[in-house]
């Protein structure tokens, strides 16, 4: 008996030639003989006959082999939410600006459904960062995040303490602190100006963002540490943004505690495909068009 290989399809609605995209990425897959299954919120917008359309929920991952992902980071990181919990691995194409998550762009669409349908594909694990807030030893929340967790000004100037592995570091007047993952390092932190890190690389970043101090340099920290930003009693409020995605109030006097993940992100890396993203220096090349005319190359002996 041949086990039913299932497929996960998530798009952003918002754009037509995702949708479209989307479109014809389901008519491959079904003309291949694999399920393939949709989000509820989704279903009417893709308009795909002989789909499988579940909500939203963590069930939506339910003995799926792969979840691709056609849109820019934003999408990606929404569909992460859904299916971390289950291991499910995510295959991002690019139809957004930057898209360092996707592994593939919209001209590659044909090879990337090939490829799925060979199986000829790897998963690798993306660190991602516990958080907790709590006030006066009362946790107020917890969440999680695969690129950073942002503690930020609300209007007035954060006045924040930070704090590694139980140990105070420096006290900052600033914008912001965000905690990161290597994933993360070219997503806010790098607009922040910390620094570009390869993502096989195991370690926490920790950002201070416009601060206000003679020691406001981003750091590399092991990824064993437990990073710790504190608001201080009877200053400014401010707020916590895991992803861009979601946000949480901090009084004054909230400690936010950050730690490794234990649950990764999974993402599916094709094999034999010349993509963009075959590897990380090759991206930051395309994604930042940096100029590398004059590249010779390591000289040959013949």
């Amino acid at each position: 008996m041949t086990t039913r290989r299932t497929v996960l399809i998530t798009t952003h609605t918002g754009r037509p030639a995702a949708v479209e995209s989307a479109r014809l990425v389901i008519h491959r897959l079904l003309g291949e003989g694999l399920h393939v299954r949709v989000v509820a919120d989704e279903a009417d917008t893709v308009g795909e006959s002989g789909v499988e359309v579940v909500p939203a929920t963590k069930e939506v991952a339910t003995d799926a082999e792969l979840m691709i992902v056609l849109g820019g980071d934003g999408t990606l990181l929404r569909a992460a939410e859904l299916v971390r919990p289950t291991g499910v691995p995510l295959l991002g194409v690019n139809l957004g600006h930057v898209g360092f998550l996707a592994e593939a762009e919209v001209e590659d669409l044909k090879e990337v459904v090939d490829r799925v349908v060979a199986g000829h594909y790897e998963v690798e694990e993306r660190m991602t960062i516990d958080v907790v807030v709590r006030l006066n030893g009362t946790v107020l929340a917890e969440t999680w995040a695969l690129n950073e967790a942002s503690v930020e000004k609300r209007d007035r100037m954060l006045e924040v303490v930070a704090e590694i592995d139980g140990r105070p570091l420096s006290r900052w007047g600033c914008d912001g602190v965000i905690c990161a993952t290597t994933t993360g390092s070219t997503a806010y932190a790098f607009s922040a100006g910390g620094p570009v890190v390869w993502p096989e690389v195991d370690a926490l970043l920790l950002v201070p963002n416009s601060a206000h101090a003679l020691f406001a340099r981003p750091m590399v920290i092991s990824p064993r540490a437990r990073l710790a930003v504190e608001i201080l009693p009877g200053t400014s409020a401010g707020v916590l943004w895991c992803d861009g995605r979601r946000r949480f109030d901090l009084p004054a006097g909230a400690r936010v505690e950050v730690r490794r993940g234990e649950i990764p992100v999974r993402l599916a890396r094709l094999l034999g495909v010349d993509t963009t993203g075959a590897e990380f220096t090759d991206r930051l090349v395309a994604k930042f068009g940096l100029p590398v005319e004059g590249w010779r190359g390591r000289v040959r002996n013949h």
